[in-house]
């Protein structure tokens, strides 16, 4: 529980940080890892922890160094104002402008450390698609306002314009996963179906205890009851029963269709690269259209797509978490219902947390508008984002030009990645890796991109130590090369070519 809140607080700061968070999973079984070294009397799952716990050691060491080094980087920058949080710039070229930055907080490093590089390149080449692209065509061909520096215009044409081309390709991507995943998605459906009822007829005794999992029957009835307090919250922002109903059903028909594709994504690719923003931008934006439709007035209309697309996130994210423990659990032989008892807790724990953290945060650095002169405030740029597109949809002035674009830049990189597919290639083209790095500040792309740097020399430097460690040495046959999550396969003569490591 303890560690459920720590870093349900720490992915809520880079949330509103990058826009980007990272699995919690990783870091939650390392620590958890250590913690169990201490105790001896231990049963036949808590050994298997405690033995890979054994080489956990030079990680939780590292894991500690790490915040140490962005303990301290923060220190100097926001408690001794010794340098400032980012360094950006723009230049004016003919008519048109020139613009880079790049923060500098190591917890932008860590987040392209911990996607690897492939997902942290394709970040930086959605930011510099847009920002070294899309922004000096836009203010090559538009007149240059009165009094504005290059980097007020720069930013002026980012917020206002090009950033949808990000909404277009989320959107995209979103309904890309959706597409590709339905033969599995109805597949995985029905299979489930056939063992929930198997196991009433059987009885659950009748099934291994890997493979019990939390009847169906409760998993349903929770889902009712949750149902009614959201409810009550959509009618005490809306004030209407009809469109609470509506708001409610779409949820449960979005929350369902979503989490399952994300969750199966995370399932193959990791929790970093799950499609959440893709699915919670085509969710918020598909309601906004539909209440607005249905007459919501644009004062409500907008608080109500938003509270939808929440709920949606909310699934999608504790969906593609929940497939990774339930894999993990497999793997060492434990019981899925127990598991699932110990996930609802964990977001219980979390959810309790969520609201003094946020508050916390909004009161040291605020949100958007800065508290305080000398404190730059959290950018928040999904939230941002999603408000935005809430909003222009009611006061139909949303450019949707700039969203078709994007429409069309996922599907050029969807073919692209298509044939990299075919073809085997180490190196995908997620769309919504892409998609974020469009939408997102270039300030924040660029540091992104030095941790998946960082990320490819320390797998390197490691690769090779083991192959030292084994005598022999991979420059002489060994064969390193990426795979999509960022890690590194090693293949040699002497296994015949079978993957290593």
């Amino acid at each position: 529980m303890g560690l459920s809140i720590l870093l349900a607080g720490a992915n809520a700061y880079l949330g509103l940080l990058a826009g980007m968070t990272v699995s919690a999973s990783i870091p939650a079984a390392v620590v958890s890892m250590a913690v169990l070294r201490m105790f001896r009397k231990s049963n036949v799952l808590e050994n298997n922890i405690v033995q890979t716990a054994a080489s956990a050691g030079e990680s939780l060491k590292s894991l500690v160094v790490g915040g140490a080094i962005g303990a301290l980087f923060k220190f100097g920058e926001g408690g001794l104002g010794l340098w400032t949080q980012a360094v950006q710039g723009a230049v004016q070229v003919k008519s048109s402008i020139l613009y880079f930055g790049s923060n500098l907080l190591p917890a932008l490093v860590a987040v392209g450390y911990i996607v690897g590089i492939n997902i942290a390149v394709l970040v930086f080449l959605g930011g510099a698609l847009n920002w070294l692209v899309a922004v000096p065509i836009y203010a090559g061909n538009h007149p240059w306002p009165a009094d504005t520096t290059a980097l007020e215009w720069a930013g002026e044409i980012w917020s206002t314009r090009t950033r949808y081309l990000g909404v277009g390709a989320m959107i995209v991507g979103g309904l890309w996963a959706l597409l590709r995943l339905w033969r599995s998605l109805i597949a995985r459906i029905a299979s489930s179906l056939r063992a929930d009822r198997e196991r009433r007829d059987k009885g659950a005794e009748s099934l291994p205890r890997t493979e019990r999992d939390a009847p169906m029957q409760w998993v349903g009835i929770a889902l009712m009851l949750s149902v009614i307090p959201l409810f009550f919250v959509f009618k005490e922002v809306t004030g209407n029963v009809g469109v609470s109903i509506f708001m409610a059903v779409v949820m449960l028909l979005a929350g369902f269709l979503f989490s399952a594709v994300a969750a199966y994504m995370a399932g193959l690719v990791g929790s970093s690269n799950n499609p959440i923003s893709g699915v919670t931008i085509a969710t918020l934006l598909t309601s906004a259209l539909l209440l607005s439709w249905l007459g919501t007035d644009s004062v409500t209309g907008p608080a109500a797509a938003i509270l939808i697309g929440a709920v949606v996130c909310c699934a999608c994210a504790i969906g593609g978490d929940t497939m990774q423990d339930l894999k993990a659990g497999q793997i060492v032989g434990a019981t899925p219902y127990k598991q699932q008892i110990m996930q609802i807790v964990g977001v219980v724990a979390a959810a309790f947390v969520m609201a003094p953290i946020l508050s916390l945060l909004l009161n040291a650095y605020g949100i958007v508008d800065p508290v305080s002169p000398d404190r730059p405030a959290l950018a928040a740029p999904q939230a941002t984002l999603m408000a935005a597109v809430a909003r222009g949809v009611f006061a139909k002035d949303l450019p949707w030009m700039m969203v078709m674009i994007g429409m069309g830049i996922a599907t050029v990189i969807i073919v692209i990645d298509l044939v990299l597919e075919i073809r085997r290639s180490a190196f995908r083209t997620p769309v919504l890796a892409v998609a974020v790095g469009i939408y997102l500040p270039l300030e924040l792309s660029t540091p992104i991109l030095f941790g998946g740097l960082i990320s490819l020399a320390a797998h390197r430097w490691h690769m090779r130590r083991i192959s030292a460690e084994a005598g022999r040495d991979p420059a002489a046959g060994g064969d390193v090369r990426l795979v999509p999550n960022g890690s590194e396969v090693t293949a040699t003569p002497a296994t015949g070519g079978l993957p290593s490591g």
